[in-house]
């Protein structure tokens, strides 16, 4: 079966191929696939032997009165374009199998998740590490793959995995926008057409302040204003963070040197958008 929904199973499965040598690829996502997803299926693909897509609707990462329950679900479909772009098997586990009665274990990061998303999301990174950690765990991947546009996400996964001597390798890949610059992301489907509009002035924003930066700005709070003051201008939209920080540590800068992680959560109308760019600077 493509779609696999048994821990046993998908081990048995995986035991095989790496029997035969194969190197294992990872893409975990939580579905409704959009080719943002399919992009890193497809780099798993090039680099690995085998690749597993694995679509689980984490419930431990949503905090109270967020859209678990609407969360968009189209597994059928979801396996298809995960089929067309090069995975092998789908992991599609039930909340029961990843959760059991008998569950007691947590794996938590500490500090680097106590700042942009973490702050407005208590307990949203301790539920991210979890089931990335069993996640792990189940498939043994000797490469994962995740999108840049969660890059707060991403460094904290990187983290866990050198804390818990992980034997694996965590490949971050670029953000895919839309052709008008939106990011793509399974929750732009709350969006109605005006709010589809308003949403590009997150990429607007992170375009402008690029821009400013190019032109040797270096002045972390002069770029925070600058995105502030075009994100006021749309009715729509509320301001959740605006942070610029070292792109390796999330450590907070306030004169911008290295590499550059600019990153800001939005919400419009009732919907949270997140995007950032990262940014070298010589």
């Amino acid at each position: 079966m493509f779609i696999v929904e048994n821990i046993k199973e998908i081990r048995e499965v995986i035991k095989k191929e790496k029997k035969d040598g194969k190197t294992i690829g990872f893409v975990p996502t939580m579905g409704y696939l959009h080719e943002g997803h399919l992009s890193l299926i497809r780099k798993a693909k090039a680099e690995n032997d085998f690749v597993v897509v694995s679509v689980f609707v984490n419930p431990t990462q949503f905090g109270v009165g967020e859209d678990y329950e609407t969360y968009p679900r189209e597994i059928e479909k979801d396996s298809e374009l995960a089929k067309s772009a090069g995975a092998d098997r789908v992991f599609h586990p039930a909340v029961e199998e990843m959760y059991p009665a008998t569950y007691q274990t947590d794996v938590e990061v500490k500090k680097i998740t106590q700042k942009l998303c973490g702050s407005s999301r208590p307990g949203h990174f301790k539920g991210v590490t979890t089931v990335v950690c069993k996640l792990f765990h189940i498939v043994n991947p000797d490469r994962a793959y995740f999108g840049q546009k969660d890059a707060q996400q991403v460094t904290v996964i990187q983290q866990m995995v050198r804390d818990l001597h992980m034997d694996l390798e965590v490949i971050p890949c670029p953000i895919v926008r839309e052709t008008d610059g939106l990011a793509l992301s399974s929750r732009n489907t709350y969006l109605n057409e005006e709010e589809r509009k308003a949403g590009l002035i997150l990429s607007k924003s992170l375009f402008l302040a690029e821009d400013l930066i190019k032109n040797g700005e270096r002045d972390a709070m002069k770029i925070k204003n600058l995105i502030r003051e075009n994100i006021t201008k749309e009715p729509l939209a509320n301001i959740d963070y605006i942070e610029v920080v070292n792109a390796n540590n999330l450590a907070q800068l306030h004169e911008l040197q290295d590499e550059v992680l600019i990153a800001i959560a939005v919400k419009i109308g009732k919907t949270r958008l997140i995007d950032n760019i990262r940014i070298k600077v010589l």
